[in-house]
């Protein structure tokens, strides 16, 4: 199976601001983010295609001409919980250290770890290797599922993965 993993263009946000699971708009430079994107893809025939459910994947997964893809939470960005939102200077939570300096297994209060993103992410794989063993899939996701995406094809390590911050708009090829 070959995936194809699709980064979602920049987003309508100010920096500094916790989001992962919030459903942010995608920006006022959109429509020439995504022709890019949407010429590139266009190289490629894919067998199926999924999105994460956020309007920021399926604006893009709609926009390169792909409205019927399958919307799917696991392929949903890692889940910061009650610090969705708010800026990170301004979360005052006690286990924001503990995230911080174990952000692999301790999950964002009423959230995630990154180990629980990259389970998600897994499973998912697995599940539609067997239904797509030998077709080329779409996947239009997020920032952290394009690092679970590196690790598990053994691109990238668990402590190395961050070295490389997946670009808006980024195309990751993969071949499992």
């Amino acid at each position: 199976m070959k995936l194809i993993l699709i980064r979602h263009t920049s987003l309508n946000i100010a920096s500094g601001i916790c989001y992962g699971q919030s459903d942010i708009d995608v920006s006022s430079t959109f429509i020439n983010e995504a022709d890019i994107i949407k010429t590139q893809l266009s190289d490629y025939q894919f067998d199926a295609t999924y999105t994460s459910p956020l309007q920021r994947c399926v604006k893009l997964a709609n926009f390169c001409g792909f409205p019927d893809a399958i919307q799917t939470p696991q392929l949903m960005e890692l889940n910061f919980g009650d610090w969705e939102g708010k800026l990170w200077d301004d979360i005052n939570d006690p286990n924001l250290q503990n995230w911080f300096n174990d952000w692999l297994h301790i999950p964002a209060t009423n959230g995630e770890s990154f180990i629980m993103q990259y389970q998600r992410y897994v499973e998912f794989v697995e599940a539609i290797k067997i239904k797509h063993a030998d077709q080329t899939i779409a996947l239009f996701t997020h920032g952290g599922i394009l690092h679970c995406a590196r690790i598990h094809a053994g691109l990238d390590q668990f402590d190395n993965t961050f070295e490389h911050k997946p670009a808006y708009g980024e195309i990751l090829t993969i071949n499992l």
